[in-house]
């Protein structure tokens, strides 16, 4: 069982930063594969990112949606069993909640996904 908390949302103008933490509880978090996904109001969940479990010689292999490519990036701490997003240069289209997640190995795809977050708002003024 793995329990996920999601920080670190708020109000942020266009062009700005926010980072978005995601503490889990488990022991084996470090072999999780975590994402984070998003949700505006009136569309589906969307993919953002994600980033393996702890590969054996490979390290950790992250993954981008086109629209987060070269803005945001996702890393984790596995002392701290966290995952993080930061986010940067902000769009008020990134106005949405942000989810974590967390599956046996990385996905791109929200069903795939076992364990979720309760999402922490992002809003992006123009």
């Amino acid at each position: 069982q793995v329990q996920l908390v999601e920080s670190g949302g708020g109000l942020v103008q266009a062009g700005g930063s926010l980072r978005l933490s995601c503490a889990a509880s488990g022991r084996t978090f470090s072999t999780y594969a975590m994402g984070w996904f998003r949700q505006a109001p009136g569309k589906e969940r969307e993919f953002v990112a994600s980033i393996s479990g702890l590969v054996s010689g490979l390290g950790f292999r992250t993954y981008y949606a086109d629209s987060a490519k070269g803005r945001f990036t996702i890393s984790r701490d596995n002392a701290k069993t966290t995952v993080y997003l930061q986010m940067n240069s902000l769009k008020p289209e990134d106005t949405a909640v942000y989810y974590c997640a967390a599956n046996q190995r990385p996905s791109m795809i929200s069903n795939d996904y076992n364990y979720w977050g309760q999402g922490t708002q992002v809003t992006v003024s123009s």
